[in-house]
Formats: C-alpha cells, sequence, structure tokens
C-alpha cells in the first residue's frame, strides 16, 4: 500500500510541475518557493495541537486548489501560480511520506508514523 500512495504523491507533483510549468513563470522562483508551504510547521512553536491544524491548512489539496480557484478568478497570476506550487509541494510531501498530521505528534500521520 506505501508505494500505492507514494505513486499518488507522484501524480500530484507531476500536475503541479505541468500547471506551473504553464504560468509562464522562471523555475527559479519555483525552487524558491517549494519550501514555503512548511511555514505551517511554525505552529509545533506553540504545542501540537496549533501545529497539526497549521501544518494541515498548508499541505491540504483543497486549499490549494481553492488558491488557484482564487488566482484565476481575480485573474492574479501570482496567486495562481502559488496554487500549483502548493499542489507540487503536496506530492513531494506524500512521496517522502508526509501527511497530514494528527494533533498528537508530528510523526502522527494520516499515512503512517514516521
Amino acid at each position: 500500500m506505501k508505494w500505492l500512495l507514494k505513486l499518488e504523491g507522484l501524480a500530484v507533483l507531476m500536475v503541479g510541475l505541468y500547471g506551473f510549468y504553464y504560468t509562464d513563470y522562471s523555475w527559479w522562483l519555483f525552487a524558491a518557493l517549494l519550501l514555503t508551504p512548511d511555514i505551517g510547521a511554525l505552529g509545533y512553536l506553540i504545542n501540537n495541537r496549533l501545529g497539526a491544524m497549521t501544518y494541515n491548512f498548508f499541505h491540504h489539496l483543497l486549499v490549494a486548489i481553492a488558491v488557484l480557484a482564487i488566482g484565476k478568478f481575480l485573474k492574479n497570476d501570482i496567486t495562481f501560480m502559488y496554487g500549483w506550487i502548493m499542489i507540487a509541494h503536496i506530492g513531494m510531501d506524500r512521496i517522502f511520506g508526509y501527511g497530514l498530521k494528527y494533533p498528537d505528534a508530528f510523526k502522527s500521520t494520516h499515512l503512517d508514523k514516521l
């Protein structure tokens, strides 16, 4: 089952890369912003519950799709571009086994215990 979930993560990463390709933004910008969704982990500095909430917010595909939709609707290219980066980041995390977090510990995810 783990390899199937990693394959799914790879597919999500590829969709994010494909979408970013058509934004006409530079790949150096992609590289510079790829890890920015991890800012959600800062909530762990306060406690596990808040950390899980903030981490999950920045790592949920529905949020990334909402960012894409908002960018498209408002004709805001930067927001639209960042939605693709979020999707790519989420896929990359899933490949490495980082899933959405449970509030008990950072290593307790919906995919497995890290």
